[in-house]
């Protein structure tokens, strides 16, 4: 009786194996300034939830995470590439807009 338990087990685990693709451990995105048109590479580590060095917020739509070397806060819309950095000073802080796209 037992045989055909682990079969079927074992059939239904391949099955769901094949039907969902394996996300990537690690990406790597190419952020580009548009109006002086610098750029730079950000690693995105799924795996374990950084940005670069940084504790990240990922989910399927945004990827956020504070900058605390340089200051900044990012908001990566993973749908659009867009890329807003926010930063905080005296007189009201501001806002960067930048584009990104996986390299």
């Amino acid at each position: 009786m037992r045989k055909p338990v682990i079969v079927l087990l074992s059939l239904t685990a391949a099955t769901i194996a094949r039907a969902a693709p394996a996300a990537p451990e690690a990406a790597v995105f190419r952020c580009t300034n548009p109006a002086s048109g610098a750029s730079w590479d950000i690693k995105v580590d799924f795996a374990r939830n950084f940005v670069d060095a940084f504790p990240a917020d990922i989910s399927e739509r945004w990827i956020s995470w504070h900058d605390t070397a340089h200051g900044g806060l990012y908001d990566l819309d993973r749908t659009t590439g867009e890329l807003t950095v926010r930063f905080a000073s005296s007189t009201g802080g501001y806002f960067l807009y930048d584009k990104c796209r996986a390299g």
